[in-house]
């Protein structure tokens, strides 16, 4: 299935950035994933959203095969890069898509460079100042994972050597359709989690998500999202439409049921159809 995927690297922001691209023609989608993962959560959906646009599944910094030099993996860092990345390929505005975590630097690229974005799409993301940080709160029902990964240098000390053991604790522990995620996949995921640095993107992210809460608040009063916004939802529903109805005015909602947090990976037809169905909506309506 990835056998027309082509790979690239750009010198984008001071890190490498790897990226993935399929489609030669229709309107541009740009793929963001969450943790713990990397492009490949995207596998399988690139193809289906080829048939119709030009795609582009990035590795954040810090992530998969993009660089990890530096301690600037934060999440305004990152937006910045997106905002590069979109330049580099001459194909913007783009249509964004984000998963998880990496919600906080789509919508802080969004909100400040509403130019190189046609629309959004979250799936199963909230953000730093709008319940991201509860996700922290063990005492609350939060997961002792966030904090743990937050902290500075603890996940490459404990977790060097058994990457693959974390990577399935939160596979299993968040996914509903847990053999949509292979072992091949698992193996993936390990190899670029188990490079030098291979949890400095992690660490950086969530340690400014769960200390950005004020700035992506202020951010979203000041600059709330004007481009037509798609809230995909799997068992956390209605978790990500409640998100993004506080920071955009133009919100579709959409569950897919039967699905855990890893949505395009758990259900990648059914995740793009959503995707595909809003994209065209909102590329008639411009």
């Amino acid at each position: 299935m990835t056998s027309s995927l082509t790979h690239h690297t750009a010198e984008i922001n001071g890190t490498s950035l790897h990226y993935v691209s399929a489609g030669t023609s229709g309107s541009p989608i740009l793929l963001v994933h969450g943790w713990p993962e990397s492009w490949w959560a995207f596998r399988a959906v690139l193809p289906l959203l080829a048939t119709e646009h030009r795609v582009f599944a990035v590795d954040l910094r810090g992530f998969g095969d993009s660089g990890t030099d530096g301690d600037d993996h934060d999440l305004g860092t990152m937006a910045e890069d997106l905002h590069r990345l979109v330049a580099h390929l001459g194909v913007g505005p783009v249509h964004v898509t984000c998963q998880d975590i990496s919600g906080g630097p789509v919508f802080r690229f969004a909100a400040t460079h509403p130019g190189d974005v046609l629309s959004v799409t979250a799936a199963e993301t909230t953000l730093p100042g709008y319940g991201m940080e509860l996700l922290a709160d063990v005492t609350g029902g939060g997961s002792w994972h966030v904090g743990f990964l937050a902290a500075p240098g603890i996940p490459e000390l404990f977790l060097a050597g058994r990457e693959r053991v974390m990577l399935d604790w939160a596979i299993t522990s968040m996914a509903v359709v847990r053999e949509a995620i292979t072992e091949a996949d698992l193996d993936e995921f390990t190899r670029s989690y188990a490079r030098p640095g291979g949890w400095r993107g992690t660490e950086g992210l969530y340690r400014s998500a769960l200390t950005g809460g004020d700035s992506v608040r202020a951010l979203a009063e000041a600059r709330p999202l004007t481009v037509p916004v798609l809230a995909v939802d799997g068992v956390n529903a209605p978790f990500t439409e409640q998100t993004m109805r506080q920071v955009a005015a133009d919100v579709t909602a959409v569950r897919i049921p039967g699905v855990g947090h890893f949505v395009a990976q758990e259900a990648p037809a059914a995740f793009a159809a959503a995707l595909t169905d809003f994209i065209g909506r909102v590329d008639r309506d411009r």
